[in-house]
């Protein structure tokens, strides 16, 4: 497909506006707090609709990402600090939103030992402290494959263990930046051997080059790891310098891909065009903690 075709985006794309009262207070308490947002610095298509509704993704760790990865707006290079008082920030933040969901991410950090992870528990743990009632999802870079990192962030306790596999196995060395497709798969399985009650979740973007049969196959990996949660979103270009757009999906497209998934044992599937992976995430943790209550016990 050439530029020219892709330069225009279909219908089902479009973007709702929301900044009303809770968008302009949500930014604003943000900023007070120099607090970062994935929600922002990715460029996310549902952050109106989203912090029209209250809700945010957290991005603790600074701004500045290590890694380059070629669909990703963040900014990349090397960082020069290291806040441990941000886990309170956020807490902060958290209850004033009086979150029952709260997402908690964080730019890549191969510059820290652990990359990281301990950072990610305090501020589990701080959360919690402040809402002991809201359940807190993460979504976790790759650590680089330490194990002891990902040991860490899970003994804090989260609600849902989120690391996006991003896209399928033959683009992944084009689409990320240092991340292995089968780092990621070890990582989910490893999760699920150091805390099975945890649910895992990882997301995949369409349009970057993928056949119908790899986005299948992806799925089929992700479930032998019991991964047990799926995104599947649209990719969009966030500037002239990231990857192209291959393919528009259509909305019956992404309902297929749905039903694709739901059939392999995903205990939800969250798919359609504008879907990111925090997207909606408080509705994915209920059928996730049932599907595997019912499996301890049988």
């Amino acid at each position: 497909m050439s530029s020219k075709q892709h330069e225009r985006k279909p219908e089902w794309l479009k973007i709702k506006l929301e900044t009303g009262d809770n968008f302009k207070e949500i930014k604003n308490m943000m900023r007070s707090r120099t607090l970062h947002t994935v929600c922002e610095e990715a460029r996310c298509p549902n952050l109106h609709e989203c912090w029209a509704n209250r809700t945010a993704t957290f991005m603790i760790l600074g701004d500045i990402c290590t890694r380059a990865c070629r669909f990703c707006a963040v900014k990349t290079g090397r960082p020069t600090e290291l806040d441990l008082q941000e886990p309170g920030r956020v807490a902060e933040a958290a209850e004033q939103m009086n979150l029952q969901h709260c997402v908690i991410t964080s730019v890549a950090r191969d510059d820290l030992e652990d990359g990281g992870a301990s950072v990610f528990a305090a501020t589990i743990r701080e959360v919690r402290e402040k809402l002991p009632l809201c359940s807190i999802e993460v979504l976790i870079p790759d650590f680089m494959g330490n194990e002891d990192a990902l040991r860490t962030v899970l003994e804090a306790k989260p609600a849902v263990l989120n690391h996006n596999v991003e896209t399928v196995e033959r683009l992944s060395d084009t689409v990320r930046a240092k991340a292995k497709y089968d780092r990621t798969m070890n990582l989910l399985a490893r999760s699920k051997q150091i805390a099975p009650t945890i649910p895992t979740k990882s997301s995949i973007m369409v349009g970057v080059g993928e056949e119908w049969d790899e986005i299948l196959k992806t799925m089929d990996d992700l479930r032998k790891v019991d991964c047990n949660i799926m995104t599947i979103g649209q990719y969009l270009q966030p500037g002239h310098k990231y990857l192209k757009v291959h393919k528009y999906y259509t909305p019956e497209e992404f309902k297929l891909l749905k039903e694709e998934g739901m059939k392999r044992g995903f205990s939800h599937v969250e798919s359609g065009p504008l879907v990111r992976s925090s997207y909606h995430a408080h509705e994915q943790v209920k059928a996730a903690n049932e599907t595997i209550a019912a499996g301890i016990t049988k």
